[in-house]
């Protein structure tokens, strides 16, 4: 048996990331933002960056603003809020609200609060639209498969069988605006697939409410923007080639000046192991409990809303090509396609982005 792991994305990124358990982000940052978004200066019209260590993995703002802020108040609110995040939803924190709604095998109300139930309101939405495929409940078979603790073996069938008996989003109820129920006492959830966007539309929030409305905020490489740069140039956005062991340059986004987007993406290629010769993705599909098996290497959804990016891209990688494009037609989901064919990349795209008069990529 041979068995091989990859699972850094760049130097900076560490696979014991909380938010990293079904998803991996794909963009390369280093490739652009070193380059394009330094900008000399100290007036507050400058490009100001925070940057430091998160939720397991980097986080880089960039940020400028039109009126004078307090810079060291808009770094102790972002630290402050990476901590409430924590506090909320880490599944590597037994005393985290997700955690201990999961460690409560009943069925009675449990009071989550409206983060969470907001959050599980996007995951059914999502759920529903993808057949099955996108399930939060997923949990047990991405422990089984050793992608939560770095023990990644393939294992039996029936050990995969009894896990599908305790997932299903029709298991979970929400049962208030700040309450979640049960159906199944020992039904355990995952908010990692969607965790990430939360957390990069949390922070761009607190920027938002110092008056700052020019900015680019990117955690793991999940990424918000707004605004432009201070010399009116676009924030520009790497995707990277999804190739493993590489690093270069696959597309650049030109973000809209008018208007807020997110950029998420997924792949298959940072995150797997290899046994006997067969590779697996990190990527599971809930309906049958095991790693996809297409050719769909990578999925970059672009939406203003950074929550609902985070779950589709996930769940259209989740579909593969055809199935992934036709619900990305439906939903009317921006998304930029990357499938992998021997050393051939193929690209396509949906119809929302191919129409898109404020997203470029070239």
């Amino acid at each position: 048996m041979t068995k091989r792991l990859i699972a850094t994305a760049s130097p900076h990124m560490q696979l014991t990331a909380w938010n990293l358990a079904p998803k991996w982000t794909l963009l390369s940052f280093y490739t652009l933002l070193t380059g394009i978004l330094t900008i000399t200066g100290c007036s507050d019209q400058s490009l100001q960056k925070l940057q430091g260590y998160a939720q397991g993995t980097t986080y880089h703002i960039s940020y400028w603003a039109e009126q004078p802020v307090d810079h060291k108040s808009i770094k102790t609110a972002v630290e402050t809020e990476f901590g409430v995040i924590d506090k909320l939803l880490s599944n590597y924190r037994t005393d985290s609200t997700i955690e201990t709604f999961n460690s409560a095998e009943n069925t009675d109300n449990f009071t989550v609060g409206p983060e969470i139930v907001a959050l599980v309101k996007v995951a059914q939405t999502v759920h529903k639209a993808s057949s099955g495929c996108y399930d939060l409940t997923i949990k047990p078979l991405f422990d089984l498969w050793g992608f939560q603790n770095e023990t990644q073996a393939v294992p039996p069938q029936a050990a995969i069988d009894k896990a599908l008996k305790q997932i299903g989003m029709d298991k979970l109820e929400i049962a208030g605006e700040n309450q979640l129920r049960k159906k199944q006492a020992d039904l355990k959830i995952d908010l990692s697939s969607i965790a990430q966007g939360y957390s990069v539309e949390r922070i761009s929030q607190i920027l938002e409410k110092q008056g700052i409305k020019n900015y680019l905020v990117e955690i793991g490489g999940e990424l918000k923007t707004n605004g432009h740069k201070p010399d009116r140039q676009p924030w520009r956005i790497a995707v990277e080639k999804p190739l493993p062991g590489e690093q270069k340059l696959h597309k650049v986004i030109d973000m809209p000046n008018d208007m807020p987007f997110a950029v998420m993406t997924s792949g298959t290629y940072h995150h797997y192991f290899d046994e006997n010769g067969v590779r697996y993705s990190h990527i599971l599909d809930a309906r049958n409990g095991r790693p996809i098996t297409h050719d769909l290497v990578s999925v970059t959804v672009i939406h203003q809303n950074p929550i609902v990016a985070d779950a589709w891209s996930t769940t259209l990688l989740c579909l593969g090509q055809q199935d992934g494009l036709k619900a990305a037609n439906t939903e009317n989901i921006s998304a930029f396609f990357i499938q992998q064919q021997g050393s051939e990349l193929i690209e396509s795209r949906s119809d929302a982005l191919n129409t898109s008069k404020q997203l470029t990529l070239h």
